[in-house]
């Protein structure tokens, strides 16, 4: 009873030891974001150098964030990190973006919160994931694709194609026209 007593205790103090390094001192503004990044390397997570990060992202565990080249967290996102999150070279996600690889099975009509399952989420290369989209547990978002603001990611999304809604649906592919119409709209 008192190595059970010792380990939820450890628990407790890793959670609060967790959420004041990484979610309070790390995820802070007053951090400078070229610090940042190797201060998430030290604590466990693999940051690409040349990945961004900015203030305000909630960080589920100590380890499991995988960001390459040039990938982009905007601000106030939550990572839940019960499985491995992955975002490829040059992908991002907008702000307040909610990456939620912990689920459940339902259970039985006294405790709807089944059996944990949790499943890791992969955003490829290129991908673009716009503010306040949540994704699911295991989905993979393809390379090249972009998810509308304020959709819900349920399955996984083809390469180089629009996804849109709640849930989010394939609304069509984006090709070389796509970049063209894009840069004509920049200043």
């Amino acid at each position: 009873m008192v190595s059970n007593v010792r380990a939820v205790l450890a628990q407790e103090v890793d959670q609060v030891a967790r959420d004041v390094i990484l979610n309070r001192i790390i995820a802070s503004g007053a951090i400078p974001r070229r610090l940042r990044n190797p201060l998430m390397r030290r604590v466990g997570h693999d940051i690409h150098p040349t990945a961004l990060i900015n203030p305000g992202t909630f960080l589920g565990a100590w380890t499991g964030l995988t960001l390459r080249e040039r990938a982009f967290v905007n601000y106030n996102c939550f990572l839940d990190l019960g499985a491995p999150i992955t975002m490829g070279k040059n992908s991002g996600i907008g702000y307040e973006t909610m990456l939620i690889t912990c689920g459940h099975n339902v259970g039985p009509e006294w405790a709807r919160i089944g059996e944990p399952v949790d499943s890791p989420i992969v955003i490829e290369d290129g991908t673009w994931v716009g503010a306040r989209v949540t994704v699911m547990p295991g989905v993979t978002i393809g390379a090249g694709s972009v998810v509308a603001a304020g959709s819900v990611v349920t399955t996984n999304c083809e390469p180089n194609c629009l996804y849109a809604g709640v849930p989010a649906v394939f609304k069509r592919r984006l090709d070389a026209s796509d970049r063209a119409q894009f840069a004509a709209k920049r200043p």
